[in-house]
This record gives C-alpha cells, structure tokens and sequence, in this order.
C-alpha cells in the first residue's frame, strides 16, 4: 500500500509533517489546533477554536476522499473542562444518529490550546 500525505490550505504544520497520512483505508491525523482556517491567528474565544478544528477535520476528510461516516474516532485536548460542553453542538451536526457515531475521548490538560486528533476507515 502508498502512504499519501493530506495537507489543506486551511490548516499546516510549521514542521515538516502532514495534516494527516492515509495508508489504503485508513487515515490519521497529526495534531489539529483551532487556529484560523489559513491564518496563524489564535482565536482568543474557545468557541471559535472549536469551530475551527471542526473546520480543518472537514477539510482533511475531503482532501483525503473521505467523509464524517468515516471517522471512528476522535481524541481532543482542552485547557479546562468546561470546553467540552462545546464541543457537543458541531459533534451533534456531524453525528446526528445516535446509534452510529464514533467514539471521543476529551483530555484536560491545563496550559494547553485546544487540539485533535482523529482515526478513520475508508472503505474503498
């Protein structure tokens, strides 16, 4: 199997490593922060930073021919609990049948940015 690198104009590493690699049907990402689709900016509200990995998650799934059905995963890093509940209303659209949704898990680590990461399988 080719490994393919899947980068998005909306979102780049500054180090030399792709938004996510796919290898057949899997793909996985590197590390997503809420960073402004193509800026550097640092939204200051989490809310938008939570719309922004949403965003860059979407972009890396199309880039790689895969869509949100797709995904069996999620990992999420905040600086404080109360984010969480935040990120429920963009999972809620992505994954409105309860019966089929990924699993999620949501690490609290004090004096981090909020960031993702996800896994999914592509059937071909």
């Amino acid at each position: 199997m080719t490994r393919r690198s899947i980068d998005v104009e909306s979102f780049r590493h500054h180090n030399p490593i792709p938004g996510a690699c796919r290898i057949g049907p899997l793909l996985i990402s590197s590390v997503i922060s809420g960073r402004d689709p193509g800026s550097e900016r640092l939204p200051e509200d989490a809310g938008e930073q939570v719309a922004n990995v949403f965003h860059h998650v979407g972009e890396m799934l199309a880039a790689a021919g895969a869509e949100w059905d797709d995904i069996a995963r999620m990992t999420f890093v905040v600086p404080d609990i109360a984010i969480r509940s935040m990120l429920n209303g963009p999972w809620l659209e992505r994954f409105p049948d309860p019966g089929s949704r990924p699993s999620r898990h949501t690490h609290v680590e004090a004096g981090v940015t909020l960031s993702c990461e996800f896994i999914a399988y592509i059937e071909e």
